[in-house]
């Protein structure tokens, strides 16, 4: 991210430190790499960050439009936004800490009002009928990420969010055609 190191910056429309296409054709050889699905259709947060990444990879596959959903944007950290984490003041961060679900020190989203954001894109996936092997692509954020794996396994979130994950990380989630469960394939690959 061109963005310092440190600072909060959850919904704020940072631009990405290097262009959108090398991102993308690193993505690509990693997903390659581990034998993914091509994609049947490619999901995206609304920032710039993923949308531009999501959009460079449609292109390289046949010219897929990615579809850019709201449920897919990083939690809004409100008065937090853009501050660096140092800069908060220590007892907002600890009265968040202390009701991780439903603190909102910040005045953005709570982590339980995120969760149900994402949670309703999740939900959702039953509607789309798609094409045997072939692939669902979701090019979002960390915290998305992480509420769409606990939701998929059936797990708090608070769990999930303590799982480390990189920035351009790759999790493959596989749901069993018979049976609907999913099950984590890949985490931070």
């Amino acid at each position: 991210m061109a963005v310092e190191a440190g600072v909060c910056y959850g919904q704020s429309d940072v631009p990405l430190a290097a262009a959108a296409a090398a991102g993308a054709a690193s993505i690509a050889a990693r997903l390659a790499a581990l034998g993914a699905c091509a994609p049947w259709r490619i999901e995206t947060s609304p920032l710039t960050r993923c949308a531009s990444v999501a959009r460079v990879l449609g292109q390289m596959h046949g010219g897929l439009a990615p579809r850019e959903d709201a449920g897919l944007a990083e939690m809004d950290f409100g008065a937090w936004e853009m501050q660096r984490w140092d800069a908060i003041e220590r007892a907002q961060i600890d009265a968040w800490a202390a009701d991780f679900e439903h603190a909102r020190a910040h005045g953005g989203e709570s982590v339980a009002q995120f969760d149900a954001r994402v949670g309703a894109w999740f939900d959702a996936l039953d509607a789309f009928e798609m094409p045997a092997r072939e692939g669902l692509w979701v090019v979002a954020h960390a915290g998305v990420m992480r509420a769409i794996t606990a939701r998929a396994l059936g797990l708090p979130l608070a769990r999930c969010a303590r799982w480390p994950l990189e920035m351009a990380a790759i999790v493959v989630l596989r749901r069993e055609p018979s049976s609907g469960a999913w099950q984590l394939a890949r985490w931070n690959a």
